[in-house]
């Protein structure tokens, strides 16, 4: 793989040539270049497409960001998933074992990945308004909103970049345009990321609340909310994150006693496995997901969380670090039997096989009905979008930022992890309304308590969505790194025996630090590594 320079400078001469299903070479073809491809509207249009196309296709035909890389490099690492035994990928049992080094291949291809598409949205943003304002015919994608959907991507892909790997390189611009671009790169301060981010984010909260056609799963300004309140939270900062929270969560949900003024018609699907198939993606649990159609061959859109073929096979590519992942639900809870299965149909026998362990069922993509699924190739040709932000989400981190502002849980943090806990025992109806409170958490918890249950939830509820070691991570009330090791320390079995604070970040990949470190005494490798 090239280097970071390298990678986002091939990565924008490619760019203006990307869509989510085209198969591409590494040479252009023809003499279509940036100067001469910016002219209307349709080629605004395309640059966007193709910032889009990068969450979910890879450039050399790998896994996709959102499609299974971020989820080995941020669930392997946790403690819900490990590699299974069929997994004879060195990287990834490295992952899984906490024993990978900077030379990973993983840690490397998803680093290159999130700089790919930043440069393709540094490209658009860039270029779109040197497009004559005539050109834009259509006001529903105006230049502005076009380039505040790739702010927000380039948002999210920092975000997701710094989370892993603090200080990075802050890159604004096309590299292919910036005279001696590899000389120029440096690992810019976190803070300063963040505030490029949130800079992105509030320019993005300025474009349309919905779409109807072909344009939904675009980016919203609830997706804008929404995200802006993902970060405060990850930086603490509670009051900031519940102004924006207040946004997204739907007027009028019941038993809030304190007004919300979402006008966006989000709201929870009764039946939990609703946010996971084909046939209800985009819906009103999705506040932005990204885009996958199941093409197969060439420059694929596939979302291969539970890639294989369904066969006899035992064991799929990951699998459930241990039981005690399946029994943190009850029985009644409708998230287990949506997130795992433990039987597969024999064809030779025509009898189902009952294991004695499970496996992951959340992503697996059952449009032709669950046996059809097991029995054919769906899981290796899944059409399912990867939700990066539902409304539950943003409901448990209301719950969270309220109980870290006040001191302790509020009645409105009560009420909103309540309300996906109503969801999870079968009783939500809508608009936050559900029959059985038997579940609802006791009154009375502690800051810390309640602290807990709301990390005991999102464990449960986005298991296999890439978000348990952040979540690890990101929590600090114990001291920094203190509630991941002592999280993954209690794995049965102790397979993540070799975590050390070090793994709190990920190592810079070494064909970044032996490129710039020689010409750049400030791009240094993360502590420990």
């Amino acid at each position: 793989m090239k280097n970071i320079g390298m990678i986002i400078t091939a990565a924008g001469a490619m760019g203006i040539l990307v869509s989510s299903c085209t198969k591409l070479s590494e040479g252009p073809q023809g003499s279509l270049t940036q100067d001469n491809f910016y002219k209307t509207q349709s080629d605004a249009v395309a640059a966007v497409t193709a910032v889009y196309s990068t969450l979910t296709t890879d450039i050399n035909n790998d896994f996709p960001i959102y499609g299974r890389n971020l989820n080995l490099i941020v669930d392997n690492t946790s403690d819900n998933q490990v590699y299974s035994p069929s997994n004879t990928n060195p990287d990834v049992r490295a992952l899984g074992t906490a024993t990978y080094v900077s030379t990973n291949d993983r840690v490397r291809k998803i680093y290159a990945q999130l700089y790919w598409g930043i440069n393709k949205a540094n490209v658009a943003i860039d270029k779109i308004p040197t497009i004559p304002a005539g050109q834009f015919v259509d006001p529903a994608r105006s230049a502005a909103s076009l380039v505040n959907e790739a702010k927000f991507i380039r948002a999210l892909l920092y975000f997701d970049l710094v989370r892993l790997y603090g200080d990075v390189p802050l890159l604004l611009h096309d590299q292919g345009t910036v005279a001696e671009a590899s000389a120029l790169v440096d690992r810019t301060p976190k803070e300063t990321v963040y505030q490029q981010i949130i800079t992105d984010l509030d320019s993005a909260t300025s474009l349309p609340g919905s779409y109807t056609g072909t344009s939904v799963g675009r980016v919203t300004s609830g997706a804008a909310h929404a995200l802006l309140a993902k970060v405060y939270i990850t930086r603490q900062e509670w009051a900031k994150a519940i102004t924006e929270l207040k946004k997204v969560i739907t007027a009028g949900t019941a038993n809030l006693t304190n007004a919300t003024t979402g006008a966006y018609g989000y709201d929870l699907f009764a039946k939990f496995s609703d946010a996971f198939q084909p046939a209800t993606k985009n819906g009103k649990e999705h506040i932005f997901s990204a885009q996958f159609n199941g093409t197969t061959g060439g420059f694929t859109s596939t979302n291969t969380l539970s890639s294989f073929t369904w066969s006899n096979s035992a064991y799929t590519a990951d699998i459930p670090a241990d039981k005690s992942v399946v029994e943190l639900f009850d029985l009644t809870d409708q998230r287990r039997a949506a997130t795992f299965y433990d039987s597969l149909f024999n064809q030779s026998t025509g009898k189902w096989v009952k294991w004695p362990f499970s496996n992951f069922l959340k992503f697996v993509d059952q449009s032709t009905g669950f046996v059809t699924a097991l029995q054919g190739n769906q899981g290796a040709n899944s059409k399912m979008n990867f939700p990066v932000i539902r409304y539950s989400e943003v409901l448990l981190l209301y719950a969270e930022a309220l109980n870290e502002l006040n001191g302790g849980p509020t009645s409105d943090a009560y009420a909103a992890i309540n309300i996906v806990r109503g969801r999870a025992y079968n009783s939500y109806t809508s608009g936050g309304n559900y029959t059985n409170h038997t579940y609802d958490l006791a009154p009375g918890l502690s800051q810390l308590a309640f602290r807990d249950a709301v990390f005991t939830e999102r464990r449960k509820e986005f298991i296999q969505e890439s978000q348990r070691w952040f979540d690890l991570v990101r929590r600090t009330d114990q001291g920094p790194g203190q509630y991941y090791l002592k999280s993954v320390y209690a794995m049965p079995g102790n397979p993540k025996s070799a975590a050390t604070l070090r793994d709190t970040l990920f190592p810079i990949p070494q064909t970044e630090i032996d490129l710039y470190g020689g010409k750049n005494p400030n791009f240094q490798q993360n502590p420990g590594w």
